[in-house]
């Protein structure tokens, strides 16, 4: 599949962009599903449970950061190493990334868990919720070291445009974490209903399962022998550019999922209707993925194409590639959102039965559906940053955009002016429009190419 898509790029770019984008288009789709039985399931338990989900669900992503950042790097760094044609090096950096999740998703898990009564006090939980959420993330803290392997994996194959054993591996977590919501939450197919600590333990499962498939297809593939793992000595010599990508990586998410966190508390902490506007706002995001799906997609295609054109030494070729990945993207999820819209209502009505709360997701979707071209474009050029490695600049204009405008603006309607929930969804529309304005003048007119680990020799700038 690798050397069939490499031929193809130059003479049938947009064949190219979607033989990689469709994969991981259904993967983002059973990655949807999941969070929509999830939010099912505990809407079907209470109110309660569902606001806990969605809090320790978006929380959890805090604890992740340093995956998503070697992901990043480890696209960057193996799609370049694979456009320059050099295996060697590719299997090396496969290699180094693998000891990389193992080791620091081991040691996050012996981190967290004494920690987790301070996180619980900094989301400052309601009452009702506590102990619902503690559990919860005691169970997503055991997860992280499966986590960690299962996201890392998935980066090195998308590197390599394997883009269909991510794929395999979101089926096979999608299926079990399916049956077992269903099962151990609801008591369905004759398993014990356990309630919602079915819900944290279906996750632990099926995420387990799908790294497990990874490692075996990483190993029938070669990738887990000796050679794979080099010496110390030119592990120093690869981890500086590694961690020149992954750095910038991993405090974009800690700064934009903290951001996250700080919202969730701005929500939490309203004036009136607070619990009814955290579970509004659970639904919200997970409709609201369903929309984010193509972007996904497009952004993980972008990392791969940006670095393998970089990696051949070709940056012009490279950002055109951006651009048509962008007008692509732009088009398709815009319809696709108007037709999303007309079932927004019915989705709501099934995944909660309380009318407070279904009232507070549709205002979060009206805003946000808005916000869905800017946050596309944000989406579409980060990956194609990453790719370059040039994660730089979405650190400095994402965190700006979350710190700066997002979340001085939601307290101040929020609080202030509106003292309602609708005056955070308008702040979020709004640092949407502008962190998407300063992404595109960046890819347009600034040089993100001389990032790249292989250096162009053609006599082009880049630019």
């Amino acid at each position: 599949m690798s050397d069939t898509l490499t031929a193809n790029m130059s003479r049938a770019p947009y064949r190219t962009i979607w033989n990689l984008a469709w994969p991981q288009l259904l993967m983002m789709l059973f990655h949807f599903l999941i969070g929509m039985t999830d939010v099912w399931v505990a809407g079907h338990i209470n109110r309660e449970v569902q606001a806990s989900l969605g809090i320790i669900s978006q929380s959890f992503f805090l604890l992740l950061v340093v995956a998503m950042a070697i992901a990043n790097g480890a696209v960057a760094a193996i799609s370049q190493s694979l456009g320059a044609g050099l295996i060697r090096r590719v299997k090396r950096y496969v290699g180094l990334c693998i000891l990389l999740a193992a080791v620091l998703g081991g040691a996050f898990l012996i981190i967290g868990l004494p920690l987790k009564n301070v996180m619980l006090v900094a989301l400052q939980i309601p009452a009702e919720m506590r102990a619902t959420t503690e559990y919860f993330l005691t169970i997503y803290l055991i997860m992280l070291p499966s986590y960690y392997m299962l996201m890392i994996t998935n980066a090195i194959f998308r590197a390599r445009k394997q883009v269909m054993y991510p794929l395999y591996s979101m089926i096979i977590v999608t299926v079990l974490n399916t049956v077992l919501d269903l099962g151990l939450g609801l008591g369905w197919f004759g398993i014990p209903n356990i309630g919602f600590k079915g819900l944290a333990w279906a996750t632990l499962v099926s995420i387990t399962a799908g790294m497990l498939l990874n490692v075996t297809v990483l190993a029938k593939h070669g990738l887990l022998k000796w050679e794979s793992f080099a010496p110390w000595r030119w592990m120093k010599r690869a981890m500086p550019y590694l961690a020149k990508v992954a750095w910038p990586s991993g405090l974009m998410q800690i700064v934009w999922h903290s951001g996250y966190m700080v919202l969730y508390i701005i929500t939490a902490s309203l004036p009136r209707d607070a619990v009814d506007a955290l579970a509004g706002m659970a639904i919200g995001l997970r409709i609201e993925a369903l929309l984010f799906l193509p972007a996904f997609a497009f952004n993980m295609t972008a990392s791969i194409l940006i670095g393998h054109y970089l990696g051949a030494r070709q940056p012009v070729e490279a950002k055109k590639f951006g651009f048509r990945i962008l007008k692509i993207g732009l088009i398709s999820i815009t319809l696709f959102s108007f037709v999303v819209w007309q079932f927004m209502e019915p989705w709501v009505g099934l995944l909660t039965r309380d009318t407070a709360v279904a009232a507070q997701a549709m205002s979060y979707l009206k805003w946000n559906v808005l916000a869905i071209p800017f946050t596309l474009t944000s989406m579409i050029l980060a990956g194609a940053l990453n790719g370059a490695g040039a994660t730089m600049y979405n650190m400095f204009i994402m965190g700006a955009a979350t710190w700066g405008l997002r979340l001085p603006l939601a307290y101040g309607l929020g609080h202030v002016l509106m003292k309602d929930a609708e005056g955070i969804w308008i702040a979020m529309l709004c640092s949407q429009i502008v962190q998407a304005s300063i992404l595109l003048y960046f890819f347009t007119f600034k040089n993100w190419q001389r990032f790249a680990m292989i250096k162009k020799r053609n006599g082009h700038n880049g630019r």
